[in-house]
């Protein structure tokens, strides 16, 4: 039986998946303040994740990332929906942003956004999307 020799994608995936995740977060938390944010992070997020399943296969991905994708869209849209419906809490026009600034014990004074949480929930639903999307091509034959 014939085995393909991927050792140089296996090792350089690696490499480059924690390269694209590290940006990807990095992504996603200056979004609110410079270019960047949940969508694009979602993004490379999604492209990590799927150069992962690549490199290594669907069985052995789906043991170390036991996410079901479709299961995190939804999430994604309540996180970025109900950061819209907060704002008629405070009889403000949907979508109001806000911020605060808070002391956290270890990291000092850090800001605080609700554009962050809209981040969020947009992040969350672009990977499931991506990914949902691009494995059932790949699983269809």
């Amino acid at each position: 039986m014939y085995k393909p020799n991927d050792l140089i994608l296996r090792t350089t995936t690696s490499l480059i998946a924690f390269i694209l995740l590290g940006f990807a977060v990095y992504l996603l938390l200056a979004g609110h303040n410079s270019p960047g944010g949940g969508f694009v992070g979602g993004l490379v997020t999604s492209a990590a994740v799927i150069l992962m399943y690549m490199a290594y296969g669907m069985e052995t991905i789906a043991k170390i990332i036991p996410v079901n994708f479709r299961t995190v869209i939804p999430i994604g849209l309540l996180i970025a929906v109900g950061t819209g419906l907060g704002s008629f809490v405070f009889d403000v026009p949907f979508l109001s942003h806000t911020f605060g600034y808070f002391n956290v014990p270890i990291f000092g004074k850090i800001e605080l956004a609700t554009a962050m949480l809209f981040d969020i929930g947009v992040y969350l639903t672009v990977l499931g999307v991506t990914i949902t999307i691009i494995l059932n091509i790949a699983n269809d034959q």
